[in-house]
């Protein structure tokens, strides 16, 4: 098996004809991050034992599927660091909701990967366990905060990845590394098992090769979860069941505000020539207006520090995770000892931010007035949908940036300006590649984003799909 550049199609298929085994293509697999893995530092650990033994077909939709999931997603058995050094030896007790649908469809799991910490950050620079590096080139980020699923499915050391969208944390990798991420809308992929960054923006989804393989982890992971109260009731639709339908006579947006300055003009003439494409594919295409843009990193970076803030109380040295308890040491210093030495630099200015904002003196004058402009956010978008079926835009306003270029904090979270408004307000987005932009000499992926309505993951997996095909991917 000499290319083993897969999508869930061509495994299936190939299973199915007998061109290789279950246990042929893991191995295979394995292999290769075994070779590639310490170039990119994607994954933090490689399973032995987790999948059924011996590795054979069931009835399951992904039966055979090696996939990668990202380190803060819970898997009964195994370490889960979340990127931290507080949790460099937690073991999870039991499966995310996620990973139970996972198993119980066949999938086959490869390792975890790499993060930010706790999932803070734009670039994958911020794990305690050293950055991701672009599978484009090694000097560069892989993005963030999925930075290890992003390269694993870049590189073709998974089929596809899980990973988790606070900002953008899957669509900012996908972009960057040349894949398809899908961020979908909140509720409708349950968080039971997914360490808390901000727990009302979080959202679990794949990364994957092709659309396609997007929607068929989605019509696997998503429905309604007794465990988790967040998700939303109803059956789950087939995700894939518009996949080739065409795209005439839909009315897409673009913000005029995701076009200007800020956005590097080679992405810019990327993304004029998808929507020239998306145009000849019988598209409606207008300049539109998301006026409440320019506050909506300020209200991110308010809300969720302060989210931050208190879900990372429980990390104290006493429950679990790193400690420097000691015989007849202060309580308090436990406290400040464990928490200065197991957080990274990062997590500590996100929940200093958070402390102060949900302060008496500062709710009302910061966090009660971010979340005023949440809801102004949320009414341009609901305005928006009322004529339009989608908004599509740029990804990310540059491609992939050196290691260490984003190293002033500032600097990296303005990377996220098109991607915050999306969680914002809970609804589903998806970023496809469109193209390469040449950097001292390498072609460097760039991704176009197209946002839909809440729970119409459909429609978008639509546009994308009909904007992949169009170009031959």
């Amino acid at each position: 098996m000499t290319n083993i550049g897969h999508t869930i199609k061509s495994v299936k298929q190939g299973l199915e004809k007998g061109e290789f085994s279950v246990e042929e293509i893991a191995a295979e697999y394995r292999k290769r991050i075994e070779k590639e893995n310490p170039k990119l530092n994607a994954y933090l650990s490689v399973f032995e034992n987790q999948n059924p033994k011996p590795l054979t077909l069931n009835p399951g939709p992904l039966s055979g599927i090696p996939c990668a999931i990202k380190d803060n997603i819970l898997i009964n058995g195994e370490k889960c660091t979340a990127g931290s050094k507080i949790l460099k030896n937690y073991v999870a007790p039991y499966d995310a909701t996620v990973i139970n649908k996972l198993k119980n469809a066949g999938a086959i799991f490869l390792g975890k990967t790499n993060l930010d910490e706790f999932a803070m950050g734009t670039t994958g620079e911020n794990s305690a366990f050293g950055p991701t590096l672009n599978p484009h080139d090694h000097t560069r980020v892989a993005g963030g905060s999925s930075s290890g699923s992003g390269a694993a499915v870049a590189a073709d050391l998974a089929v596809f990845a899980l990973g988790s969208d606070t900002g953008g944390s899957i669509r900012a990798p996908a972009s960057f590394c040349g894949v398809v991420g899908l961020k979908p809308t909140y509720g409708v992929v349950s968080r039971y098992g997914l360490i808390a960054m901000a727990s009302s923006f979080d959202q679990i989804g794949p990364i994957t090769k092709t659309v396609e393989d997007a929607a068929i982890i989605l019509n696997t992971i998503a429905g309604r979860d007794p465990l988790d109260f967040t998700s939303v009731p109803g059956d789950v639709p087939d995700y894939t069941a518009n996949l080739g339908k065409p795209i005439k006579g839909l009315k897409i947006g673009v913000p005029k505000e995701f076009m200007g300055e800020g956005l590097d003009s080679k992405i810019n003439d990327l993304v004029q020539k998808a929507l020239s494409g998306l145009e000849s594919l019988g598209a409606h295409i207008d300049e539109i207006s998301l006026p409440m843009t320019d506050y909506a990193l300020a209200a991110y970076y308010i809300i969720v520090p302060a989210e931050i803030s208190a879900n990372l109380a429980r990390y104290d040295g006493i429950k679990y995770g790193y400690s420097t308890f000691e015989k007849d040491k202060r309580l308090l210093d436990v406290y400040l000892d464990s928490r200065a030495g197991g957080l990274g630099d990062e997590v500590k200015r996100r929940i200093m931010l958070g402390t102060y904002t949900l302060s008496a003196g500062y709710y009302d004058a910061y966090y009660l007035r971010a979340q005023k402009v949440r809801a102004l956010i949320k009414r341009d978008f609901e305005k928006i949908f009322e004529k339009y079926d989608a908004v599509v835009g740029p990804t990310m306003s540059t491609v992939a940036p050196k290691i260490g270029e984003l190293s002033d904090p500032l600097s990296a979270y303005m990377a996220d300006i098109y991607t915050v408004q999306v969680n914002i307000v809970g609804l589903p987005a998806i970023s496809v590649p469109c193209g390469f932009v040449e950097v001292g000499g390498v072609k460097m992926p760039a991704g176009l984003q197209i946002i839909g309505k809440h729970f119409d993951e459909s429609k978008i997996l639509q546009i994308a799909y009909a904007f992949e095909q169009s170009r031959g991917l």
